[in-house]
């Protein structure tokens, strides 16, 4: 098996997430790839743009050589990065190679929760520039993002993520950014999916060891409890 972690909106490969379960792996002789969404341009980021480079991630890796064959894929995606899995799931190139998903406080309903923080008068300046200033917590300063990240978003319908991958939400009941009904609302008409809702934000910071005993248990990982490393 071949686990790929997408990172979330405005973050990278070395988030707090990332590197936690980078190290939860290890014990149980799995290795998590994590793709750097930013690919050097979040100026010009899109949902369409982290869809495609994951499928080339799934669809381009070499086979085992232990077994000739290419090992199927669980993607664990995060927030921005948990809707991209969902998505990925939907894309026929994909879908034959993906085991399970896993998505953690996944941004559904994004922009009907993200904008409105905004407020009318950033939008309004949004639209007119072309740009907004967004504090990349990855790289611990603001950076400009086209709003073509907005039009693109609005292409993608909730409704039609009716893939049947087996799929695990972990999602905390106090999170301030994507609020959890979201991820009610999506898990109760698709029943392939789990929720499991633990007692924290959107970081999950507070609950990583339920976060990570929600996830070895639903990918099996070992059949015995695995310490927690904080190092």
């Amino acid at each position: 098996m071949d686990y790929l972690y997408l990172h979330g909106f405005a973050s990278g490969p070395q988030s707090t997430k990332a590197q936690f379960l980078k190290r939860q792996f290890e014990p149980v002789g799995q290795s998590l790839h994590s793709l750097d969404l930013n690919q050097g341009d979040f100026a010009h980021l899109t949902l369409t743009r982290q869809i495609h480079q994951g499928l080339a991630w799934i669809t381009e890796r070499k086979a085992d050589p232990a077994s000739a064959e290419v090992q199927p894929v669980t993607v664990i995606g995060s927030s921005f990065g948990g809707i991209t899995a969902a998505w990925l799931a939907q894309q026929s190139l994909a879908r034959p190679h993906l085991d399970r998903l896993v998505l953690l406080a996944p941004a559904f309903q994004f922009l009907d929760q993200w904008l409105p923080r905004l407020g009318p008068d950033a939008i309004e300046h949004w639209q007119t520039t072309g740009w907004l200033s967004v504090y990349h917590y990855g790289e611990k300063q603001p950076r400009s993002l086209a709003y073509n990240f907005v039009t693109d978003a609005e292409r993608y319908n909730e409704s039609e993520l009716t893939a049947a991958i087996p799929t695990l939400i972990v999602h905390g009941q106090q999170d301030e950014v994507i609020n959890i009904q979201a991820s009610r609302d999506y898990a109760a008409t698709r029943p392939w999916v789990q929720l499991v809702e633990v007692p924290s934000d959107h970081s999950l910071g507070t609950a990583q060891p339920a976060m990570w005993q929600a996830i070895q248990d639903f990918l099996g990982l070992s059949s015995e409890r695995m310490p927690i490393r904080v190092d």
